[in-house]
């Protein structure tokens, strides 16, 4: 076997179209483009979006509203859940780990403590965010609130 006898495999190259380079081609007169409409023309470029004159999707769809795309989505947890598994579970240190072991939060979650409902245990809460109302309730009941 020598370099000069290398050939790739069969049906593995195609030869490319060659375009407007006659009748005999095959491809001659119009080369491909079809007759006549704006995509036979030189120098034709369509707008993004363009539907050939109907009324683009774009434009179809009513909008409304504004998506502010710098939001932070919470997963909210409830000072009474804290309350229910504190009693359950005899735990003090509720963090993020402690969440996602429960099964109130995902890995990508971020946290934020919410004051529906009483808690009369001392327990040390560590969560992305605190609402007022849950910040004063745990620390009324000699607990403490840390911020991650």
């Amino acid at each position: 076997m020598y370099l000069n006898s290398l050939k790739p495999a069969e049906g593995s190259i195609k030869a490319r179209k060659r375009i407007g380079r006659g009748t005999g081609s095959g491809r001659g007169g119009t080369s491909t483009r079809g007759h006549k409409g704006a995509k036979s023309r030189s120098g034709y470029s369509q707008k993004s979006g363009f539907e050939g004159g109907q009324m683009p999707l774009q434009r179809r769809v009513p909008k409304y509203g504004f998506k502010n795309i710098n939001r932070v989505e919470y997963k909210g947890i409830n000072i009474d859940i804290i309350q229910a598994l504190a009693e359950s579970t005899n735990e003090t240190v509720f963090n993020f780990d402690f969440f996602k072991a429960h099964g109130l939060v995902s890995k990508n979650d971020k946290v934020k403590v919410l004051g529906r409902g009483e808690i009369n245990k001392g327990v040390e809460v560590h969560a992305h965010a605190f609402s007022q109302s849950a910040t004063e309730a745990i620390e009324k009941a000699g607990g403490k609130t840390v911020a991650i």
